[in-house]
Order: structure tokens, then C-alpha cells, then sequence
């Protein structure tokens, strides 16, 4: 495949309204930038419940109130974890803030967007997403999908810090080998013209809080465009040695595929890559 060198427009400051999101619920069809060709992996379905999977696209809103979006997130409101998130890879290094977010929509809530949890009715609090008091106390980091590692402005790095771009990890492999692996990621990206990566886990069978399945994998795909074509990349871990595997794309989705947790043909790039 011929690599295709896509212009992108400078992004007008932004602002952060205290009671507006970093996200909102939608369809892939508002963020598709973020794809390969424009083609999200594969969108999960669940015949018993049709709103289990929600299409996030993430964003923050500019000083008109109007969305400008980072990245695109399926999440998983059974378990409460996201299913993966799909991001144009870029690094510059950022003082890094986390503050913590939910989607209020998928709670109840009315606000257009992602905001504090007090914008959920009280009694909808964490029925279908993850809450700050759920990690409290339970030995897991909240391990970001999209890392801050691999953004390059303020606002992009704020807009990975929201729930539903974080599954419960564990901390030895988040701080560790898994946070090598992004900086690794880094420096295979250097020379791409766009870098399309994805990143998702596989669910475990263990859960903290009410009900946020802890991730037993963690895996990521790159493609990488340049003049004379693309590059893939796959990664999944950690393995029983706690280390990161590289792997085709191909195989990755094979072995997505053959989940439990997945129960279908999964497809990261759609072959394009």
C-alpha cells in the first residue's frame, strides 16, 4: 500500500469549562480520522444488550463550545472497561495532569459531554462506568489505553486522563515493561508520515470496585505510513515471564479473535495495513 500524506489543520486553543467533558458519546462517524482509510477495528455487538458498547469519540471543546476531538474509544459497559483506543501517535514531553473523568451520558446524565460525576444522578453513579472509588484502595493503576506519553499538546494529554480510556492494570507492568513498550512505540513511529495505533485489552476474570473487570492483556497494533509504504507492528502482554510479545497484526487478531471475550473475527486495520 502506497502511504498517503495527510495535511492536518492547527487546532484553535482551547478552553476547559468546568462543567463540560472531554468525550462524548456518539458514533465513530464524527472521529474516523483516527482510523486507517477511515475504518474503525471491529465495532463489538452483544445481541442481549444493544447499548453494552459505546462509540466515544474524544474530545474537548474549543472557546465556541465546539468539539475538537483527540481520539475514538469503544467501551464496554458491562465490564466497565474500555475495548480499545485508536489515536494518531506523537510525542513531545509534557508536565503531565491527570484529571479524572466519566461520560455522564452513559450514567443518565444530560450534559453533551464528559464531565465530573456529580453531572450523573445520584443514583446512576457507576452502573455502567468505572468511578475514581472503584481503583481506591484496590492495588491497580488506572493504565490509560492512549498514553500521555504518546501525545505532543497540553490538550491531548488532558484528554487521555478520563475513565473510559483506562482499565485496571497492574502497577508493576504499568510503570514497567508495558511503559518501556510506549517508549519503544515512540521511537519506531519517528519516521512515519501518520502513525494509526491502536491500543485495547483483553479482559481478565477478576474484578475491583463495583464490577470494573481488571485487564489480563494489554496489546497494541501501529501502522506506519511513509513515502514508500507502511509498517506494521502488533504487541500484546504482559506473558508469563511479565514481558511484552511482538507479533504480526495478523496474529494479533488471530489471537483476539480466539478470545472468549471477544466471541468474533476480530479485525484491527481492516487488512489495510
Amino acid at each position: 500500500m502506497e502511504a498517503i500524506s495527510i495535511k492536518t489543520s492547527c487546532l484553535v486553543p482551547l478552553v476547559i469549562l468546568p462543567i463540560l467533558s472531554l468525550a462524548r458519546v456518539t458514533t465513530f462517524d464524527q472521529c474516523n480520522q483516527f482510523f486507517l482509510n477511515g475504518l474503525s477495528p471491529t465495532v463489538l455487538t452483544d445481541p442481549s444488550n444493544s447499548d453494552r458498547y459505546q462509540q466515544i469519540c474524544q474530545c474537548l471543546l474549543d472557546q465556541n463550545g465546539s468539539p475538537q476531538y483527540f481520539y475514538a474509544t469503544l467501551y464496554d459497559t458491562q465490564n466497565k472497561i474500555p475495548i480499545y483506543s485508536a489515536y494518531n501517535l506523537s510525542h513531545i514531553n509534557l508536565n503531565r495532569e491527570d484529571r479524572w473523568y466519566v461520560e455522564p451520558q452513559i450514567d443518565g446524565g444530560q450534559f453533551e459531554c464528559m464531565g465530573g460525576q456529580n453531572q450523573i444522578p445520584i443514583a446512576n453513579r457507576g452502573q455502567k462506568q468505572a468511578l475514581n472509588r472503584d481503583y481506591d484502595g484496590s492495588g491497580y493503576d488506572k493504565g490509560h489505553l492512549f498514553p500521555v506519553f504518546h501525545t505532543s499538546t497540553k490538550d491531548a494529554m488532558l484528554a487521555t486522563s478520563t475513565l473510559t480510556n483506562a482499565a485496571p492494570q497492574d502497577p508493576t507492568f504499568n510503570r514497567g515493561r508495558w511503559r518501556v513498550h510506549e517508549e519503544e512505540l515512540v521511537e519506531l513511529a519517528k519516521d512515519c508520515l501518520r502513525a494509526f495505533t491502536v491500543t485495547g485489552v483483553v479482559p481478565g476474570n477478576s474484578h475491583i470496585g463495583d464490577g470494573v473487570r481488571v485487564a489480563k492483556h494489554y496489546w497494541s497494533a501501529l501502522c506506519c505510513l511513509k513515502k514508500e509504504g507502511h509498517l506494521s507492528r502488533a504487541f500484546i502482554g504482559p506473558d508469563n515471564n511479565g514481558q511484552v510479545q511482538g507479533l504480526s497484526v495478523k496474529d494479533l487478531e488471530t489471537r483476539l479473535s480466539g478470545s472468549d471475550h471477544f466471541n468474533t473475527v476480530f479485525t484491527v486495520f481492516r487488512g489495510g495495513c
